[in-house]
Order: structure tokens, then sequence, then C-alpha cells
């Protein structure tokens, strides 16, 4: 083992919201929520807890609905799966969530995070939970505002009949948002209940709770641990998990808001003094951190990027349960075939996407457009509910280069109707071909959340219409991605090929 000091915070600069991290000999695993986005439940590995990289996905399709699979007018947006527990138990891993579209919670094992896995369903919905086991028995916390504890059967399917089930904590402020997120341990005999929480008033944020018992049934006693924006525009730190490592060193894995990139991870060190956890260092987050490295020569692989299509890397993700009949990757291109008539990007199945680093960076594509059908677009989209995207359009045989943009519902409003209306045209230009190079130039640097589309033209980059800007909104509640679409307004059966797709993040100070 190794230690180091190393730059850490925001220890990733991706959307991995909602971390709960676990340590297995010398390996730290560490799942995010994923929401809608497929496949579903990434776990990621470190043996530092500063340097990460993708591990496995726990599955490839949750449920095969019509909002899963983006058909008959429904979508999974802002919802699929939320906030999951990692557990380690006597060899086998738990992984517990909830996913608000199909109103269930769900329950997977496997003896290996690789798989295989098995689905199982826990009888009732319960938001946040947090799964603990004590003396050879399994237990929930969930909640929001009101924390309860729930004891489950023995097959861990169904509340255990005549088993504990009362509440535990209380949140006691005018709030905007009550306590959630549960992460639930027994240290040292102890038990620990951390939650995230907003409370009303001038120049609140979100801040991070802990509630402390000698008994697992209660009473608890406790309050908040750490409210701070580690000096990043008054965005609160808080909900996660926290973790030991192998000399006995405690650490929270959090999350920062952070604007149209999303909710980064932030690594907070924890001390107890009396048995009560102390975060950070004199109540804020630092920069860099003495860590222990268990494997200092090990390469991590990449969580974003460039790609040839010879295959994909494990860093894409499809917007919804893919129609697997309609893309395929063929001499190092991407072809989406279209399989659905939309009004706009966000209705278009098989649009691909990966994270989006902060500070920003720059997206680069080329598409062929040459099979697309009267009133197919295919293109490049910056993915949120407010959108824009630079792609070909076919119309009347002729090819055209078009900006298109749409704003989305107001902040705040969650899980709406498929959205049907149409976006509005920016920008639109006829081509002498039906190839074209894309580019996108995001900048999220202190939450500016700007995008300047651009296209190539006799080998210079031409900027198509005026800077549009990108928001984090709750109906879509994750980070702004960049994605590959084809879509038709007209008629099925048209496709386009992708290549070339490149990914530059930009280099900061900060």
């Amino acid at each position: 083992m190794e230690e180091k000091w190393k730059k850490v915070n925001p220890v990733l600069s991706l959307d991995y919201p909602d971390p709960d991290v676990i340590r297995v000999d010398d390996t730290y695993y560490m799942v995010s929520t994923t929401m809608h986005f497929m496949p579903g439940c990434v776990i990621l590995r470190s043996y530092n807890l500063a340097d990460w990289e993708i591990y496995s996905y726990v599955y490839e399709t949750l449920e095969p609905t019509d909002q899963e699979c983006l058909k008959n007018g429904k979508n999974a947006y802002g919802q699929g799966m939320w906030a999951a527990t990692l557990r380690y138990e006597k060899g086998m891993f738990y992984l517990l969530f909830v996913a608000n579209d199909t109103g269930k919670t769900y329950l997977f094992r496997a003896s290996d995070l690789k798989g295989p896995w098995q689905k199982n369903e826990i009888e009732g919905f319960y938001h946040d939970c947090s799964l603990l086991f004590d003396e050879g028995s399994a237990f929930l916390a969930y909640g929001n505002r009101q924390i309860y504890v729930m004891e489950l059967n023995e097959e861990m399917t169904a509340p255990k009949e005549g088993g504990l089930h009362k509440l535990l904590v209380e949140d006691p402020d005018e709030v905007y948002l009550g306590y959630e997120g549960t992460h639930w341990y027994k240290i040292n005999g102890k038990y620990y209940l951390f939650f995230i929480h907003y409370r009303k008033g001038d120049n609140t944020r979100r801040s991070q709770v802990c509630y402390v018992s000698d008994s697992l049934a209660g009473p608890y006693t406790g309050g908040e641990v750490l409210d701070t924006d580690g000096g990043y525009c008054n965005q609160g730190v808080a909900q996660g998990g926290i973790v030991s490592t192998t000399s006995g060193k405690w650490y929270a894995m959090l999350f920062r808001d952070s604007g149209a990139v999303g909710r980064l991870p932030v690594l907070v060190p924890v001390h107890f003094e009396n048995d009560f956890p102390v975060f950070g260092v004199d109540g804020d987050v630092e920069d860099k951190l003495l860590l222990e490295d268990t494997k200092p020569a090990h390469k991590y692989a990449p969580l974003y990027g460039d790609e040839d299509f010879s295959s994909l890397h494990n860093y894409w993700q499809w917007n919804h349960v893919p129609d697997d009949s309609r893309w395929k990757l063929l001499d190092h291109r991407l072809i989406l075939q279209t399989g659905k008539i939309c009004n706009n990007v966000t209705q278009a199945p098989n649009t691909l996407t990966q994270r989006m680093p902060y500070p920003g960076g720059v997206v680069t594509v080329t598409v062929d457009g040459s099979a697309l059908s009267d009133g197919d677009i295919a293109g490049l989209c910056m993915l949120q509910s407010d959108y824009a995207l630079a792609g070909i359009t076919k119309e009347n045989g002729n090819y055209f280069l078009v900006k298109l943009a749409k704003a989305g519902v107001a902040d705040g409003e969650m899980n709406p109707k498929e959205d049907d209306s149409l976006p509005a045209v920016q920008e639109k230009i006829l081509l002498s071909s039906a190839k074209v190079t894309l580019r996108a130039r995001i900048d999220f640097t202190r939450m500016k959340d700007t995008a300047v589309f651009e296209w190539k033209q006799n080998g210079n980059w031409q900027t198509l219409a005026e800077p549009f800007s990108l928001y984090f909104k709750l109906d879509h509640f994750c980070g702004v991605r960049p994605g590959l679409f084809c879509y038709a307004t007209k008629e099925l059966g048209g496709q386009a090929a992708f290549s070339d797709f490149t990914m530059r993040k930009e280099e900061t100070d900060e």
C-alpha cells in the first residue's frame, strides 16, 4: 500500500449522483443512480477512492415497459432507478433500489459484481431505502422527512410478519427537502443514519445530516454534520455513503450540485469524536487529500471519450431501452435506423449518450445522411428537456443542415407526460452533400452552462446560430449529455451513419 497526496474534489468531473461505496478487501466499489439510461445501475471500481473506472452494470433492461422502452407516448425521464444501496455480506453482493416509474423495490444479488445477478422484488415501495444486516436479519431504513425502519423476512422479499416496523427519525425543520437519501451503518456497536437535507431560508443549500443510536430501533439523536458548498456557487455537498480504508480511516463519498453538468462526487474525510462523525476539515471540503492506494500501478479505463465504433466503450448508454433491431456497428460506423415517428429528439429511441465532463469541452462527430428518408433528422444533441441539436434533415430530396432548440417545462416539475411539442428552427442551410462534420463546444465553468454548435465548411468551422443555455431540471433529473440520434417525422426506414466521434475535455486551473 502506498500513500500519496491527490487532488480529488470533485472526485469525478461527471454526473454520478447518489453514490454508495463499499470496500471488499483492497478494492472499493461505488454505485450511482442511472435513472432511465440503459444499461443501468452502474458500478465503478477504485483502489484509492480518487480514481475510478466502470466495472459493470447490474442490468441491460430493468422492465420492458412502454415507459422504459419509450413507446406509446410514454417515457421514463426523471424516473427509473434511484439512490441504490450496495452491500457485501457473507460472500454475496446486494444491490437495492426503487424505480419510480414501475413503483417497485428491487433487490439484486450476486456473488460477483459482474454477475449473473438474481433479480427479486420486495413487496412495497421504500423511498431511498438503505439496507442493513444485523444479528442475522436484514432491515431497511427509508422515507422522506419521516424515516422508518422495516424488518425483512428471511427470503428478503417482503416485510417480516410481526417484525420491527417503526418511525426512527422525523425532520423537525421547515424544508425544501426533508431528510432522505438514507444511508445506514452499524459501526463499533452503534447505528448511524445519514441523510441529505435542505432547509428553507435565505442562502440555504443542501446539507448532510447524521443521527446515531445505541440500538437499531432507536432512539436516534443528531443533526447536521456538513454544511458547505466547497467554494462552488453555494451548491451544497451532501448525500452519499461512508467507507473505511484498510488502515481504518473513514471517508464519505457525497455529491455536489453543479448546474447543467449534473451532480459530481466529492470525497470528504470523516473522523469520530465521542462516537459521533465529524465531516471535513474545519467543516469544509479539501481539494487535496493524503490517500492510501492499494494498487498504485493500476491503469484506470476512461469514463468518457472517443469512439471508433468498432465496438462500444462501456461509458456509452442508451437513452432508454434500445431497439436492437434498429442499430448496428458497421465498418467503424454507428448505423441508426428510424423506428418511430417523432416530433422532437426527446421522443427518439436509440439515442446513444455518454456523460460530459466538467468544466466542458468539445464533442465532434461526422454524420452521413445519404440513406435518410424525407423528414428524417440525424445528428448531435445536448440532451435535456431544454435541448439543442445540430443535424442533417432531408426535404424533397434536398439535404439541409439545421440547428433546432426547445425550452422544456418549468424547473421544479417532475415526470410530465411525453413532450410532443416541436422545436424551434434556429438555423437552416442547404447542403451540397449528405455528409457533414458537427461539433459542440460546451462550457460548464462555474455554471456558465452554454453550448455552441458548429459545422465544418471548406475546412473551416462555422457557428450555427447563437449559444444555447443549458440547465439541470427535475423533469429529467440528470446532467446534460451529448447524444447521437436519428428520428423520423414522416416515414420509417431511413438511417444515418456516424463516425469519427471525439470528446475533448477543457483544461482548467480550478
